[in-house]
């Protein structure tokens, strides 16, 4: 079984506001992307999951009801505590908890990417604390989110200050985030963070193996590349037996730069097509 993700960021911003929606009305945004990749369908046994932006949940999920689409509607994270009978009625303004985004149509988290991991780490070294406790915030996220019903895309990567002892870094990430949790109905994603952003250059085969296979000696779960699933790297991330699939964001990055549906469908079937 292949895992193809969907990251789509803050990919709801026109570019006059300094965005990158070049593809319909805000209002439209998320039934336009669902309903543009329901061919998916082509591939019964594989699994496709779309994180959206929480103000899109509810449009993404409903047009998903509508058109039969396979894909799976993802929130892009969710707080470390949750409502429950008896306790907390939703005192949690300006926080999305997993039963709320479970109610507005989400079966899938993203948990612990690298910018909300990098958010975190701010806020607590502002504070004068160790970021090292980043890894323990996500496993509560987690929990809260399986508590929920959902499954979880748990990201984890490497900084370019940490590459040269990467190992302890993911394993840590993984022992701590993934305490007492269901591995069952989690996928990996590794993110190179030292490897992500205009200039850089990205892992090539070996590297993505050897990380993959570590990471799976450790928690024998799916694991797909993080680094951004491309038309030009998706061949080469198919021929690597123990990856299982990418997370996808921009499907074209230059002139009208964003999210295409009929882009994102030419890179599921070169990935697939080419699946070890």
């Amino acid at each position: 079984m292949a895992y193809i993700f969907l990251n789509l960021k803050r990919f709801d911003i026109s570019p006059e506001k300094g965005g990158v929606n070049s593809l319909c009305p805000i209002g439209d945004w998320a039934s336009t992307i669902v309903n543009g990749t329901s061919s998916i369908k082509d591939y019964p046994d594989d699994t496709f999951a779309a994180f959206f932006p929480e103000a899109h949940l509810m449009n993404a999920a409903r047009a998903k009801a509508e058109s039969g689409s396979p894909l799976a509607i993802g929130c892009q994270g969710c707080f470390t505590e949750d409502t429950a009978k008896g306790g907390s009625f939703g005192a949690f303004t300006s926080l999305l908890t997993a039963n709320a985004a479970s109610e507005l149509g989400a079966s899938w988290a993203l948990i612990g990417h690298c910018e909300e991991r990098k958010s975190k780490a701010a806020i607590i070294e502002a504070a004068g604390g160790n970021s090292a406790v980043v890894s323990s915030i996500l496993n509560k996220e987690i929990k809260c989110a399986q508590a929920a019903g959902l499954n979880v895309l748990y990201c984890i990567g490497e900084s370019a200050d940490e590459v040269s002892h990467w190992q302890d870094v993911l394993k840590a990430q993984l022992t701590e985030g993934l305490k007492d949790t269901d591995l069952s109905k989690i996928a990996i994603a590794y993110e190179p963070i030292w490897a992500i952003g205009p200039g850089k250059t990205p892992p090539g085969r070996e590297r993505i193996q050897e990380t993959a296979r570590f990471i799976r000696s450790i928690v024998d779960i799916p694991v797909v590349y993080g680094g951004g699933l491309k038309s030009d790297n998706a061949e080469m991330l198919a021929s690597i037996p123990e990856i299982s699939g990418g997370l996808i964001a921009l499907t074209r990055f230059t002139g009208d730069i964003g999210f295409y549906p009929d882009e994102y469908l030419d890179i599921v079937k070169i990935y697939l097509s080419n699946k070890q």
